[in-house]
């Protein structure tokens, strides 16, 4: 069956679900929509944006030590990650404090390093990494059942961190100091986020791609934090909008010869863009029906 877009909303969404892959390739893609659109908004809200795309690379690296031993892939990507977030928590505190000169150092070094295994890795394999295309830019094929019940596993658990540790992790982002004061334990919560970020990232990154994982982590959060500061709203915003960006880049990707990355990142920055636009119309109307009130 070769699958043709159409204007019926139906027909075309039972070509979607004609082929099993692509049934484990909504699943995923909607899981890790979740996952990654609430991780992301607290990362983004903390200015934690560069640990992320750091924690991204360390997808490199693993899937090269990976394939090294023998193993998954995916084994590789989350095990990376997570020791990359560990590092980037043991050296970004100075004197019980976050200290953001010395986190933006440590990332970068981190980064470095994991850039640098990646290729040592690669050298001791002694061939080519298996479908290096998706691993960079992502694919929706080859998802397979098992990917999709890891991926909703991990992803239960950091929905449940986000539960039992949403408002402390608010607080110590909002205010660290305070919240330290009144007993929050805000070093355990940064180590445990940078944790729950590299889960994130290495769940992300099987569906698009190593390069392209900020399409799902920061843009959705970013436009949504452009339209309201008030956060359950924002927070629902943001899920909406990944969900928004995986259905609709999946649906084009499959029904075009385009990659799934393409797509992503393209109506992740055409939306972050109209978030952007539409809140930079509103301030102008509020400061000119403003001036007369003034005047």
């Amino acid at each position: 069956m070769n699958p043709h877009f159409s204007l019926n909303p139906v027909t075309d969404f039972h070509q979607l679900i004609v082929y099993p892959f692509m049934v484990n390739a909504l699943e995923a893609g909607t899981i890790v929509a979740v996952m990654a659109s609430v991780v992301g908004w607290f990362m983004v809200l903390r200015r934690q944006t560069f640990a992320g795309h750091t924690l991204s690379l360390m997808s490199f690296p693993g899937a090269s030590a990976a394939a090294l031993v023998g193993v998954s892939l995916s084994l590789g990507y989350f095990s990376f990650c997570v020791v990359g977030a560990l590092a980037i928590a043991a050296g970004s505190r100075t004197a019980g404090r976050r200290d953001f000169g010395q986190e933006s150092a440590v990332i970068g070094t981190v980064q470095a390093a994991g850039l640098a295994l990646g290729f040592l890795f690669l050298s001791l394999y002694g061939g080519i990494l298996e479908n290096l295309e998706e691993l960079l830019f992502g694919s929706f094929l080859g998802i397979t059942t098992t990917q999709v019940h890891t991926l909703a596993a991990i992803t239960i658990g950091v929905l449940v961190f986000f539960l039992v540790a949403g408002r402390p992790l608010l607080y110590s982002t909002v205010d660290e100091l305070a919240a330290d004061a009144r007993g929050v334990p805000v070093r355990l919560l940064q180590v445990a986020f940078l944790v729950m970020l590299g889960l994130a990232v290495g769940a992300t990154a099987q569906i698009t791609g190593v390069l392209l994982v900020f399409a799902l982590l920061v843009a959705p959060a970013a436009a949504a934090q452009q339209l309201t500061a008030r956060i359950p709203l924002s927070l629902g915003l943001t899920v909406l909008f990944a969900l928004a960006i995986i259905w609709v880049g999946l649906t084009l990707a499959y029904f075009s010869a385009y990659s799934l990355g393409f797509y992503v990142a393209t109506i992740a920055f055409a939306l972050y863009i109209a978030c952007r636009l539409s809140r930079t119309a509103v301030e102008r109307i509020g400061r000119t029906t403003a001036a007369p009130a003034i005047a």
